[in-house]
């Protein structure tokens, strides 16, 4: 999370031939020539791995969890034995023991057939899974494997063996542990067993070096595929891919830290007709989408360059997050300027929650106009909740929030987060800029619940939740987080803070005021579980508190 941004990628012109991998000077480049070039510059090759490690840290937070484990316990470890020692278990229909077998690690599945005869056919007809980091000598249990360590050639071997020896269909397969690059024949012979044994759950992720490894096409003829999760790879090159080639069955589809040009997303969009879920985190070439599904439901875009989101026809789009994503910076002498990245919402009538949306290093851009009172309105009337960081000691920042908060006039719940100043405030927003803004049709009609975190007490801070406290005639609730070094010795206290909030002339007199300190320190981004952002069950996926 505290990781710098990534270096700018280059021109959008210059993307669409030849998309740059933005981790280091190229993902080509190896390793030991990385380290050499960091040494010769004065620096510490060290941190060439520390850096790659931490990313690979946050990539493994975001890949699902193995649908089984070498450390689960077992409910009947501590029950007597039956008086009469018959074998109950062994009695089960067919469709029972092959579901048993199928929720246990692949080494323990294959032991099933020592149980009895009875067990002996079954493993070989169960939907297997498999979980390289199981194959581990400690089971995984140490974590994932540092960049440097050796690639575990006992484990790549015993992959192999197990692809070769069950006749399918494989129910989960896990491959993260081995640095491809030195396995170059094992990855397209596993790819073909997969493709021909019908893997339902893929996530494969390449141990670098290198970062840009191309993936083979033969991954677009695995149609048996309901969820794909794919990291460092290079996308294979769909140009070269059979015109006939899709994933029918494709859910759900993850993408970290992958080397893609806009050609290759978009076809893996195009080609997987009922997909509902996309993660595209930590993207080596930037992020620039043009969404048309008939099918998606949740979009996520995680610590990555954005350079745009154009929302074209999405009618199923109900959630739409992007969490530490970075502007596009291109280059103008005498340094970087940066520039906006913008989301173009068109059509998405379904589209109920959106955030983090950044005014000020974002452009919002809506394509529903509609004409009220004479004068035109771009408005998105679906959505009903709204995450926003709003740096409030950058007065260029404050002064757009009112025009993002009028293209939402259903908004119910909104979520502010104040991050830390990187630099000096460039100025304050008083209660007057607001009041003098004009009406915000939200706030005045339908917004019930606003959450404030990391509260510092700022002149521009009270005076937005001063005007929102005054003007909402249906708030209900209004939760503020109070930062943690608020509390500290030498700060002029809570209370003096808050005391222009609570003073206020509360338009809303069921509104409940609620403070809470602030569990973080040290700053950072708002809160998110990528886990929650897409479980619909949960209501409100900011809501985290």
């Amino acid at each position: 999370r505290h990781l710098p941004p990534p270096p700018p990628p280059p021109p959008p012109a210059a993307m669409e031939t030849d998309p740059r991998v933005i981790i280091g000077p190229s993902g080509s480049v190896s390793r030991s020539d990385l380290r050499a070039d960091l040494e010769r510059r004065g620096q510490d090759p060290e941190s060439l791995d520390l850096g790659t490690n931490m990313m690979l840290h946050i990539l493994y937070g975001y890949l699902p969890m193995p649908p089984v484990s070498p450390t689960a316990t077992i409910s009947l470890a501590g029950a007597s034995r039956v008086p009469d020692g018959v074998d109950r278990i062994s009695r089960l229909p067919d469709v029972v023991l092959l579901d048993i077998i199928s929720r246990l690690p692949a080494k323990d599945a294959a032991r099933t057939a020592a149980l009895a005869s009875r067990w002996r056919p079954l493993w070989r007809s169960a939907p297997l899974t498999l979980v390289d980091s199981h194959l581990l000598p400690d089971g995984g249990a140490s974590g994932p494997l540092i960049i440097g360590a050796p690639s575990p050639r006992a484990v790549t071997a015993a992959v192999s063996s197990a692809l070769a020896a069950h006749p399918g269909p494989f129910r989960c397969v896990h491959l993260t542990c081995s640095t491809m690059e030195e396995h170059r024949g094992e990855l397209s012979r596993w790819l073909d067993i997969l493709v021909a044994k019908g893997v339902k759950e893929l996530v494969f992720v390449n141990r670098p070096w290198p970062m840009d490894l191309r993936l083979p096409s033969t991954l677009f003829s695995c149609a048996s595929l309901t969820r794909l999760y794919l990291g460092v790879w290079r996308l294979p090159d769909t140009t070269t891919v059979p015109r006939g080639a899709r994933f029918p069955n494709l859910l759900e589809l993850g993408l970290c830290m992958n080397v893609m040009e806009d050609r290759d997303l978009a076809f893996m969009l195009d080609r997987s007709p009922v997909l509902e879920f996309l993660l595209i985190m930590w993207s080596q070439t930037g992020v620039r989408l043009r969404l048309v599904s008939q099918s998606l439901r949740c979009l996520q875009l995680a610590l990555t360059c954005l350079q745009y989101i154009d929302v074209v026809d999405a009618p199923r789009l109900e959630r739409l997050f992007q969490w530490e994503t970075v502007p596009r910076a291109e280059p103008t002498p005498p340094g970087n300027k940066k520039r906006p990245s913008w989301i173009k919402i068109g059509r998405a009538p379904n589209l109920r929650v959106l955030g983090y949306l950044e005014p000020g290093g974002q452009e919002l851009g809506i394509s529903n106009t509609i004409i009220v009172a004479g004068s035109k309105e771009n408005i998105v009337p679906s959505v009903q909740i709204l995450a926003m960081v709003v740096q409030f000691g950058v007065r260029s920042a404050v002064k757009k929030v009112p025009g993002f908060l009028r293209c939402f006039p259903n908004l119910e719940t909104l979520h502010v987060h104040s991050p830390t100043l990187s630099g000096e405030p460039t100025g304050k927003v008083n209660l007057k800029f607001w009041q003098e803004d004009g009406p915000i049709k939200c706030v005045l009609r339908s917004l019930k619940k606003v959450f404030f975190y990391e509260f510092r007490g700022s002149r521009s801070e009270v005076a937005f939740l001063k005007f929102i406290a005054e003007t909402g005639r249906v708030l209900e609730q209004m939760v503020v987080v109070v930062a943690a070094e608020c509390f500290s010795p030498g700060d002029d206290g809570v209370n003096a803070k808050l005391k222009p909030l609570t003073g206020a002339k509360w338009n809303s007199k069921a509104c409940q005021l609620e403070l809470f300190k602030s569990p973080r320190t040290g700053g950072g981004g708002p809160a998110y579980s990528t886990k929650i952002a897409c479980d619909f069950g949960w209501a409100d996926p900011f809501d985290l508190q």
